[in-house]
């Protein structure tokens, strides 16, 4: 066969392999570029990130500081706390003996434990599970600043306390998140597995998913790659600091608490626990890992905030279900875009679930598109928030039912505000309302506040829940002065 033939196929290949690669590479600038500035507004000292993409890792990267006192950089094998994105884990033990026929999500959890309080005893597992059980907070026990054990008290003090203590609603009625409803089910999971509910996830989630870094353990611990963990405070030992201090946080978690929050991975274990859940090494029924992932029902019938472990995150379109912890470690999965990212830091207060939609959006467009909050923050970015009017008007125009908060935004957690937007709130409150908040935000920078102070100031201006407070009284009075 001729030599030009091969020469030919040659350069064929060498430009299609380019082809691929070219856009590949730009995608993941695209997506570096995104997290380095969400790191630095948020001011995230160390981050990790996986995209799991069709069941395969397409993206694992590490950046910044995991020790910033020994100037130990971030790596892909640096271990991060992941907070309640353990009660995902936890869902899913429970439906491994739901599919076992051990328990039922609908019976009473007095059916599983003996030496219950007469007002819990006919409180639902799917209750349990979905935070509508009323229950007494078992942290309103504990040391109220690590979360450990108050002097002088053990677990069985700590739970005789708990069950002398007045539900707050009857099962069903209110959603209320509580660390008492995962310590509960930890007890049911350490009644089955005739084991310590730890060794059950070891055997029957770690081992099998090839999570080698991923084990239980708070600040206590000696844990070999780990990153240290850190907040911003404005006041320390009672005096109030003129700047914001970066300290190094300390969290305990007792092990009656384990299956609420206390265990340690990377973003890699992550992603192959995520993909050994969607490929049935888990779950054995695709029935089961629906379950999983539908949300529970109120008494009145409409659906809770919370499913089988994971918050839901429903739209029209691209659904999504999350697990979030400590308000710095996320992981959304899009079951039926078959993507999923995971987010890790080691910052109080970086609130990754806020930016892994516009993330996301690098491998499906649609996705950020799709949600209202992210689709008009990331015009308002790069519009400017003097054009929110205008902004905000196209994107309902092309999508009559937009509304950046409602159902999903409340139910995601987000929102914090009592009055949603309607269409008759005017638009020139809403114009005031975001030159309001532009002006706060210039402030925030400026004097670095705390970091609840910098949450709800960000969260009314990057997630736009201004718009919910459209027409209230403050932004009236503007307008009222501005016409005299």
């Amino acid at each position: 066969m001729p030599r030009c033939f091969f020469n030919v196929k040659r350069i064929f290949l060498i430009f299609f392999t380019l082809f691929i690669q070219v856009p590949a590479a730009s995608q993941s600038a695209d997506v570096e570029a995104l997290l380095r500035r969400e790191m630095h507004e948020r001011r995230i000292a160390g981050l990790q990130v996986a995209v799991v993409q069709n069941h395969r890792i397409v993206l694992l990267k590490s950046f910044g500081i995991a020790d910033i006192h020994h100037s130990v950089p971030t790596t892909n094998k640096t271990i991060f706390p992941i907070y309640s994105c353990t009660k995902a884990f936890t869902g899913v033990a429970i439906m491994q003996l739901v599919e076992e026929g051990k328990i039922d999500l609908n019976a009473p959890v007095s059916r599983y434990l003996d030496g219950l309080p007469e007002s819990w005893q006919a409180i639902t597992i799917r209750q349990l599970l979905t935070h509508v059980s009323g229950l007494p907070n078992v942290l309103s026990v504990l040391d109220p600043v690590n979360y450990g054990f108050p002097h002088g008290m053990n677990e069985e003090q700590v739970w005789t306390k708990l069950k002398s203590m007045p539900v707050s609603s009857a099962p069903g009625e209110r959603f209320s998140y509580n660390q008492t409803n995962y310590a509960l089910l930890g007890k049911i999971i350490d009644k089955f597995g005739a084991r310590p509910f730890a060794e059950t996830f070891k055997q029957r989630q770690f081992q099998p998913a090839g999570m080698q870094s991923t084990g239980f353990g708070d600040s206590r611990d000696v844990i070999k790659n780990a990153a240290s963990t850190y907040r911003y405070v404005n006041s320390v030992d009672g005096r109030k600091l003129a700047s914001e201090k970066l300290i190094k946080d300390y969290a305990q978690f007792p092990e009656f608490r384990w299956t609420a929050s206390g265990m340690n991975s990377t973003a890699e274990d992550l992603a192959h626990w995520l993909i050994a859940l969607q490929q049935g090494k888990l779950l054995k029924s695709k029935a089961a890992l629906d379950t999983l992932w539908k949300a529970g029902a109120y008494n009145n019938g409409e659906p809770t905030q919370w499913a089988i472990g994971w918050m839901t995150k429903p739209r029209p379109k691209h659904r999504a279900v999350i697990a979030t912890g400590g308000s710095r470690a996320a992981f959304f999965v899009y079951p039926e875009d078959d993507l999923a990212v995971v987010v890790l830091t080691n910052v109080a207060g970086a609130f990754p679930e806020e930016f892994i939609d516009e993330l996301a959006g690098y491998y499906k467009p649609q996705i950020a598109a799709s949600d209202p909050v992210t689709a008009l923050r990331m015009k308002l970015r790069n519009r400017g928030y003097h054009a929110a009017v205008e902004v905000f008007n196209e994107l309902k125009q092309k999508q009559p039912g937009f509304q950046p908060l409602g159902n999903g935004s409340k139910r995601l957690g987000l929102s914090h505000v009592e009055r949603p937007w309607t269409a008759e709130r005017s638009a020139r409150d809403f114009q005031i309302e975001c030159l309001s908040l532009s002006h706060q935000r210039k402030r925030l920078r400026q004097r670095r506040r705390g970091i609840r102070h910098q949450r709800r100031t960000r969260a009314r201006y990057q997630e736009l829940q201004t718009i919910a407070r459209i027409g209230s009284e403050e932004c009236e009075r503007d307008a009222a002065t501005e016409k005299t």
